[in-house]
């Protein structure tokens, strides 16, 4: 960025020079203009801008000896955006994986047009501009924002940046005085995490609503057909902490201890002595010991320890610390601590409310601000004591390790009793702020501790009490509390006979759940997101339908953030943990700080997260399967599904814009399909005999355009005839004789599927590669156990068990058997082959399922049924447990003929494989 030339005052000639200057907000503005105007020649003039909610404020001022003439306006935040070129911004204009390399712009929106308006017309006017944007990283990029505009504008202006903490006369006109360059790098950092947030946001947001909306009832506030399952690299990892807490949580099985505690009491007062091994989870262990002490119960005293203990008071208090007291002391949610913070700050009650610093500068005069407190009818005499040497209150502050090198602790900036416009809650956190500066500059509370152990029968125990000698901070402090209590006086040797000396029971109870202030604690800890927007993305959670506020305020997942977390956990690669985004929080504050360069850490960051997505997307089916368990499958139409991207096969012949890709649909049959759905309806039908298809490096050299890319086939081999291979390259461009076959004999899964039903409805065919993809079906939704589906559950509200099975099942076979497999029910048929007609067997009646039972052999033995099927396994839950709603997932295992022989083929008529086509008894029907 090149400056203007020229220092800050002077090189005028004494003649006035015209200065623009620029606040983030109409209300500050308004301020500063009302501080730097006073006492000034002509005052202060107001006109419009072309924004009728900006205006140009107008006086005169000195800058170094400079005469100026001040024209004053403002923004609304950002003046910018940034956002893919148009042609990718529709959702189906491209595979979600180019949006790691697609261009992007930044642009003035049109509804900020009026604004950029109005600076680029004061800007064409003027010789200075001076930036008064919030002092973070945040502001110094809308700063250059405006920079950006206003240089377009007028190439000659000399830009300055005024630096400021608090609304406050006295920092405002020193600020004016001391101007400074623009800090380039702050503004780098944010554009790198705007531009990483945009491409792994959308990406991942595209690939998961377009691959899971339709696909499943996800019953939440809005409507399901407009829902956006979105993906933050921040929110993410919030919400994986409050799902893994809950994890924990459910898992947790109480176990029973037993401990020993005893107690005396005297004139002095009881002494509780607890046993100092803790607690015995064996009852046997514990009463031996106990028996022991019983046998043997005097007393000695062994140990007296006599010391003062110090309560120190607070740091000084960061965003952080501020978001967490508040929702300790008063449940406020930190979203709205920073907006009532926000208020205060723009009234000129408190200082900037964003900052990471938790220690004062040398040349802050902190007596100033604690003797403006001292007429407050609460803490005023407290202050006043502060400020009295033979009173001996007054501490210098500790300092932290923290320090943003923009903005002080957050301190009070102007007395007041109470304003009358203030809510109850303005009320409070004015009150917690003042609160927590007085006790920061405070002596810390002093108490005499004495702790005493004794030994009955070889066991030890131990009691300690405390005596609060100067309750110091805690005096104004009055959100903090340091109990005392008194114990009896004893001797080293004295012996005595408790009063009581049992044998208590206890049970283990599980972690809680996440409190605010516990998951801005993790959030920090793990470097996820900074002081000024951790709340966001707590809101985040609650506004996507990922997590609720329990009544105790502590935070649950919903079924929605549950299924993503556990999806994306299953595939192994754990996207909802801190560790990617903490390394790129601190990339982008070594970018702020001049230590690593911009384009180096973007590059770096994108290829590791397109790598993230690519193996996300390649094992979808795991998302598909964790989303089963909690969702009814939707009967909508699941046309969009190809669109959730895939590997591209060519360009589309037909929209000439977007690729054709290969998709495998969640009910598993596959397709190629344009990714410009639903503007582009081009796509290619393949067989439904389809297993496995993957797209190959190899290219068709018959095929035009090119290039056309070869896909590997894997067939059934029930479902194609016996003169075909199960493994064929195949081309899509039209060329292959093969494909066109197999089209014709197998038809087209696409078009001959049939959905999963919905709850409440009959059970409806699936076949074997849709149960394959979906370990989820294999658990119902309704009471989580395996060996029967949804629609066939017997706690199931809306149908009786016994109805559907006579709804279901066909009347040549009336049965109770289910299919281990899938959960449909059985059908009795009798085999036609040599070596077993006239045998009767059961056997399901799903498309593709090949699971069967011989008649004969179910005389009580329901371990022959199970040999002959797919065999279950439960998928332990993985890193602490997931509580009861991660069993019953199932894996499938190989199938054998009726016969007990290798399939060898089936009957093409009704799909039965206990007999051919040429006697099925179902021919001709």
């Amino acid at each position: 960025m090149a400056y203007g030339g020229g220092g800050c005052g002077g090189g005028s000639g004494g003649r006035a020079i015209r200065v623009l200057n620029v606040a983030e907000k109409p209300s500050v503005a308004k301020a500063v203009s009302g501080f730097l105007s006073k006492n000034q020649q002509g005052g202060l003039r107001v006109r419009d801008g072309r924004s009728r909610y900006n205006k140009i404020f107008e006086f005169n001022h000195t800058v170094n000896g400079q005469p100026c003439h001040m024209s004053f306006t403002s923004v609304t935040g950002h003046l910018m955006e940034l956002d893919f070129d148009d042609r990718f911004r529709r959702w189906h204009s491209c595979d979600p994986v180019d949006l790691y390399h697609a261009s992007v712009r930044k642009f003035v929106p049109e509804d900020k047009s009026d604004i950029r308006r109005t600076l680029e017309e004061e800007a064409r006017k003027c010789q200075w501009l001076i930036l008064w944007l919030d002092c973070d990283r945040e502001g110094e990029n809308i700063a250059f924002e405006v920079i950006e505009v206003c240089t377009q504008a007028n190439r000659n202006l000399n830009v300055w940046r005024a630096r400021f903490s608090a609304l406050i006369e006295r920092e405002i006109q020193n600020s004016v005085q001391n101007l400074v360059r623009p800090n380039q790098l702050f503004a780098d950092a944010v554009d790198l995490r705007q531009e990483i947030d945009l491409r792994i946001g959308a990406s991942f947001t595209r690939f998961q609503t377009m691959f899971l909306r339709d696909a499943f009832m996800i019953n939440l506030a809005t409507d399901d057909r407009n829902l956006v399952i979105s993906y933050g690299p921040c929110q993410f990892p919030t919400l994986g902490f409050v799902v893994e807490r809950y994890w924990e949580n459910q898992s947790h099985e109480a176990e029973e201890f037993w401990t020993i505690n005893c107690t005396h009491n005297t004139d002095e007062g009881t002494a509780n002595f607890k046993w100092m091994r803790g607690h015995f989870f064996d009852y046997t262990c514990a009463a031996i010991v106990y028996e022991m002490c019983i046998q043997e119960p005097t007393v000695t005293v062994t140990e007296i320890k006599e010391q003062e203990k110090l309560k120190y008071p607070p740091l000084p208090l960061s965003t952080l610390e501020l978001e967490k007291r508040a929702s300790r002391f008063f449940h406020m949610s930190p979203a709205h601590t920073m907006k009532v913070a926000e208020d205060l700050y723009q009234a000129g009650f408190i200082s900037y409310p964003r900052t990471e610093t938790d220690g004062f500068s040398e040349k802050t005069d902190l007596r100033a601000i604690v003797f403006e407190q001292q007429g407050h009818p609460l803490w005023g005499s407290y202050a006043q004591l502060l400020l009295n040497p033979e009173a001996g209150l007054w501490r210098n502050p500790s300092s932290g390790r923290h320090d943003d090198k923009a903005h002080p602790p957050i301190h009070p900036t102007r007395f007041s009793p109470g304003e009358s416009g203030w809510s109850r809650d303005h009320h409070r956190l004015y009150e917690l702020v003042v609160r927590h500066f007085l006790a920061c500059v405070s002596q810390p509370a002093k108490a005499a501790e004495t702790s005493v152990e004794i030994d009955i029968a070889g066991e030890a125990f131990s009691s300690s009490g405390r005596v609060i000698h100067a309750k110091n901070y805690l005096d104004v402090y009055t959100f903090e509390s340091w109990g005392g209590s008194m114990i009896p006086t004893y001797t080293l040797g004295q012996q005595f006979m408790p009063t009581t000396l049992t044998l208590d029971s206890g049970v283990t109870r599980p972690p809680p759940l996440l409190s605010e202030a516990d998951l801005l604690t993790c959030m920090d800890k793990a470097g996820i997101g900074t002081d000024a927007t951790m709340h966001e993305h707590i809101q985040k959670l609650l506004d996507r339908h990922y997590a609720i506020k329990t009544p105790d305020i502590r935070f649950s997942p919903t079924n929605l953030g549950e299924a993503l977390v556990m999806g994306y956990d299953d595939m192994g690669y754990e996207l909802w943990k801190p560790y990617l985004r903490a390394m790129m929080e601190s990339d982008m504050k070594a970018v702020s700080i001049g230590t690593k360069r911009k384009t180096e850490v973007l590059e770096t960051c994108l290829q590791q997260m397109k790598a993230c997505f690519i193996d996300a997307r390649a094992n979808k089916g795991k998302l598909f399967e964790a989303m089963a368990i909690f969702f009814e499958r939707s009967n909508r139409s699941n046309d969009n599904q190809h669109n959730t991207g895939g590997d591209v096969v060519r360009k589309c012949s037909i929209c000439h814009e977007s690729d054709l890709v290969l998709k495998q649909k969640p009910d598993g049959h596959f397709m190629v399909g344009c990714l410009g759905f639903p503007q582009c309806r081009n796509v290619v039908w393949l067989p439904g005999s389809i297993s496995q298809a993957a797209v190959t490096h190899d290219i068709c050299g018959i095929c035009t355009p090119g290039p056309v890319f070869k896909i590997q086939f894997k067939f059934r081999r029930l479902e194609i005839p016996p003169n075909y291979n199960v493994d064929h390259l195949g081309c899509i461009g039209g060329c292959d004789d093969t494909l066109r076959q197999l089209v014709e004999i197998c038809g087209t899964g696409a078009r001959t599927a049939s959905s999963v039903s919905g709850r409440g409805q009959g059970a409806t065919s699936s076949n074997s590669a849709q149960r394959s993809s979906s370990r989820g079906r294999m658990a119902c939704v309704y009471c989580r156990q395996t060996g029967h589906s949804s629609d066939f559950c017997p706690s199931q509200p809306s149908r009786s068990h016994t109805a559907r099975n006579q709804e279901t099942n066909p009347p040549n076979g009336e049965s109770s058997i289910h299919c281990n497999s899938c959960g449909e029910p059985c059908v009795l048929r009798t085999a036609n082959t040599a070596t077993n007609r006239g045998r009767k067997f059961f056997s399901c009646q799903s498309q593709g399922c090949n699971f069967f039972i011989w008649e004969d052999s179910m005389n009580g033995a329901s371990s022959v049924s199970r040999a002959n099927a797919r065999s279950f396994a439960s998928n332990p839950s993985r890193r602490g447990g997931r509580g009861s709603r991660t069993g019953g997932r199932a894996s499938g295992a190989a199938f054998v003929s009726a016969t007990g022989e290798p399939i060898s083929g089936r009957c093409f008529n009704c799909g039965d494989p206990s007999h051919f086509a040429n006697v099925c008894p179902n021919r001709g029907r």
